[in-house]
């Protein structure tokens, strides 16, 4: 498999997917009044999870240009991909039935939340080692990348769930003090884990130093800087922090919201930009 930006928005996708189906559980528990943020995350995690596997069938260089690579990843259960195809086939039906259970406006079953909550956390983790188990990218072969992936499809899959809720329910959102509190601690986490990574990589091998240097100071630095760490990390952590820790206050005019609208798209910005950085920086190890 040739491992490009369809591959990135799968990843991304995906996990954003989850990190929604885990944002309408977390609300459904902790703020059961807020039923249309609750009906968009369950609704979110279907359609982005369709949309990633959709593009993953259709990447050139695998899917259906080689039908033989479905039938491959099911019936090899020791491959990390295998392991994902188990926990999307699970997690998909369930998010699926969810979805349709919440516009037809019944009762999702706490059942059915549980196991979507478990396959969703299981979802999360592997976009994270799918990519680890190379072990030629030292980029992609540590122990940290997999954290990494699952913070960024928590707050991704958070940030998508709260658009919603600031454009259709924005008076209830601005006083969910748990989910901007969870914004700005999943942001906080994300940058200890992303500044760790790179420098366990760099000290690794030669060629990890390149793929970071490449990040930081190299073709890809406009990309990292800006839409990853400025758009997608520092903005957020910012535009929620401010309210959280600081004022303390509701806020309610059309300015504040435009801003929190940039801050959440910054985060799902942030999100692909990550994956897709992770992927075009990674250089082999050179066996000479």
């Amino acid at each position: 498999m040739v491992w490009g930006s369809m591959i990135a928005w799968y990843l991304f996708l995906a996990g954003a997917s989850a990190g929604a189906f885990l944002t309408s559980a977390f609300v459904e528990a902790k703020y059961p009044d807020s039923v249309k943020m609750r009906v968009a995350g369950r609704i979110i995690a279907p359609i982005f999870l369709g949309i990633g596997l959709l593009m993953l069938m259709l990447d050139a260089e695998a899917g259906l240009h080689n039908p033989l690579r479905f039938f491959y990843l099911v019936m090899n259960p020791g491959s990390v991909m295998t392991l994902g195809v188990y926990f999307i086939c699970v997690f998909m039906p369930v998010s699926v039935v969810a979805a349709l259970l919440e516009v037809l406006r019944r009762p999702v079953p706490k059942g059915l939340t549980w196991v979507g909550i478990v396959s969703a956390f299981c979802v999360a983790a592997y976009t994270g080692f799918l990519l680890g188990v190379v072990k030629a990218y030292p980029l992609w072969n540590n122990a940290i990348l997999p954290v990494l992936f699952v913070v960024s499809a928590l707050s991704a899959g958070l940030a998508a769930t709260s658009l919603v809720g600031l454009v259709t329910d924005r008076e209830r959102f601005e006083r969910m003090w748990l989910i901007k509190k969870s914004h700005v601690i999943l942001s906080a986490i994300e940058m200890v884990v992303l500044v760790t990574m790179l420098i366990i990589v760099s000290s690794g091998s030669a060629e990890g130093a390149a793929s970071v240097a490449s990040l930081v100071s190299g073709q890809y630095a406009p990309m990292f800087w800006g839409g990853l760490v400025l758009l997608g990390l520092v903005a957020p952590f910012a535009i929620e922090g401010y309210p959280v820790f600081i004022t303390r206050k509701v806020e309610t005019s059309t300015t504040s919201m435009v801003v929190s609208v940039i801050g959440e798209g910054g985060v799902l910005v942030g999100g692909f930009m990550l994956r897709l950085l992770v992927i075009l920086a990674a250089l082999p190890v050179v066996y000479l």
